[in-house]
């Protein structure tokens, strides 16, 4: 049930590793705004394996980026790369999103065709996981939320995402935040569902 109301979003959302470019100019000095960078949240995938937190910096420093794999000895890790260049609101909901795919087993299974619908639904799913627990851990309220989609209208217009791609995601999010109970709830019923329910 849950899966079926997120999935024809899921369809549509043009989301691929959430990458976000936030090279934002001052007026005043024509170089790029930098944030705080936010510590990482507490993070174990659907195994109880402690995921770790990687920051790196890029030659592109203008595009902040997160993304969730294993390292080259199977370490569940967390890659967040310019972080300095996004708002600490949107860092957060990053590290989430990103934590989000090895709460959900996304990175032990096949990883499926780029805009496939199944990647797609892997985005949605981790879209709503990353709200859900910034409400439940942070306290995020609706004007929060705002914040962060407002960014994320902002950023995925500037690396060129369609409008339908834009308020398909943030219809997603919005949905997950007013309508679903506590993510931990929500991660269960996803592995239940993918069959990966730890006993």
């Amino acid at each position: 049930m849950m899966m079926r109301r997120i999935c024809h979003l899921g369809f549509v959302i043009a989301a691929s590793g959430l990458a976000f470019c936030a090279g934002a100019l001052s007026q005043e000095t024509g170089t790029a705004k930098t944030y705080d960078v936010v510590s990482p949240p507490a993070c174990t995938n659907y195994k109880g394996e402690t995921v770790q937190f990687i920051d790196r910096s890029t030659a592109n420093a203008g595009t902040a980026a997160g993304m969730a794999n294993r390292d080259s000895s199977g370490t569940p890790i967390v890659v967040r790369s310019n972080f300095a260049a996004t708002t600490p609101a949107y860092q957060s909901f990053i590290d989430r999103h990103e934590c989000a795919h090895h709460q959900s087993g996304d990175v032990d299974r096949p990883h499926p065709p780029r805009n496939s619908p199944e990647h797609l639904m892997n985005e949605a799913i981790s879209d709503c996981i990353a709200i859900l627990r910034l409400r439940d851990e942070e306290g995020y309220d609706e004007a929060a939320v705002g914040k962060v989609t407002a960014a994320m209208r902002r950023e995925m217009a500037k690396i060129g995402f369609p409008e339908i791609s834009i308020s398909s995601r943030i219809s997603n999010i919005d949905n997950c935040y007013a309508k679903y109970g506590a993510a931990k709830e929500f991660i269960e019923g996803v592995l239940k569902q993918r069959g990966l329910l730890q006993p």
